[in-house]
């Protein structure tokens, strides 16, 4: 990976905010795929299935140290956005199961 060099801090500072608008784009894109995953699930267990969870924090992990990240750092994110997104998976089956 090759970050473009800023030349004042103010370079520096927008890149950063484009690159955050970026990510927060990505989680809701992320989030709106959970939600649909819902209709295929038939149980509220299926939703949080820990096997998933730890497959998709290790291979999280392993992307951290292909780009010199801190895999603990990566993990913690992951888990956090994690724990959110099954909560609304979670909303979204009971909501699909109620029509």
């Amino acid at each position: 990976m090759k970050t473009p060099k800023c030349n004042s801090l103010e370079e520096v500072r927008a890149a950063i905010d484009l690159l955050d608008d970026q990510i927060v784009e990505l989680i809701a894109k992320r989030n709106s795929y959970i939600k649909q995953a819902a209709n295929f699930k038939n149980t509220v267990d299926e939703v949080k299935t820990q096997d998933r969870i730890d497959y998709v924090v290790q291979k999280a992990r392993a992307k951290a140290l292909e780009y010199n990240l801190s895999p603990n750092l990566v993990e913690e994110l992951y888990r956090v956005m994690i724990d959110e997104m099954v909560e609304s998976e979670i909303a979204e089956f009971r909501n699909a199961k109620d029509l």
